[in-house]
């Protein structure tokens, strides 16, 4: 009886031992995204650094940068959606600095419904973080230009289109007072972090498999009783 029951054993533990394992490494994922996490958010509240000073040695991801300049009026829309808000556009403009240089600017987002108000602009500070968002691939319909209306956020792209440097700051502050652009600042909301619930599952399977073990040892044992 024992020897037949050896085989069912060590396979058990064996794959207990497997499963364990997965759920002990996604723990330390979990550790390691948590700390990247809080490192990324404690960059995107850090101070701003002035525009001309961090293109010149190349901006950082999610790197505060801030501005003096005017929002030209130029803008493009690009369709999106906000989870509890619906349908909106995003605000994407030209801001073009006092020293002259044009950059890109996500001002924020609008209802579909606010397409064709007018937004002008005019002269702001702003502070806002660098993103390198390409949201373009080989399944997003390419922008239909006339209508200004976009599909993705593709930083090339909408430079070309606005003539502007291909660098985008999301805005976070601005001293231009504009209540039909609500402002959409960076966080980390959008990075995915399931390492808890994955390391949950490979535990929870571990603890079955585990069960079933047991129990099939003891119909084993059960048999020849």
């Amino acid at each position: 009886m024992a020897r037949k029951m050896i085989l069912p054993l060590v396979f058990g533990i064996a794959g207990a031992v497997v499963l364990v394992s997965l759920g002990l490494w996604q723990a330390q994922r979990l550790a390691w995204k948590n700390e990247m996490l809080g490192q990324i958010e404690a960059q995107i509240a850090g101070p701003a650094t002035p525009l001309d000073e961090a293109l010149a040695r190349g901006p950082v991801e999610f790197e505060p940068i801030s501005a003096e300049g005017r929002i030209t009026g130029e803008e493009i829309h690009v369709l999106s959606s906000i989870k509890r808000v619906g349908a909106i556009y995003r605000v994407v403009a030209a801001f073009e600095t006092k020293g002259g240089r044009r950059i890109l600017l996500d001002r924020g987002f609008i209802p579909v419904t606010a397409k064709a108000d007018p937004r002008p602009g005019g002269p702001a500070a702003i502070i806002g973080n660098f993103r390198t968002v390409d949201e373009a691939d080989s399944y997003t319909p390419k922008p239909d230009r006339t209508a200004n209306i976009w599909f993705a956020r593709d930083v090339p792209a909408m430079a070309e289109a606005l003539g502007t440097e291909p660098y985008l700051l999301i805005l976070r502050e601005t001293s231009e007072s504009d209540p039909s652009v609500t402002p959409f600042p960076v966080d980390t909301a959008g990075i995915p972090n399931d390492h808890l619930n994955y390391a949950i599952t490979w535990f929870s399977l571990a603890a079955i498999w585990l069960g079933m073990t047991g129990y099939f040892l003891w119909r084993l044992r059960a048999q020849e009783a």
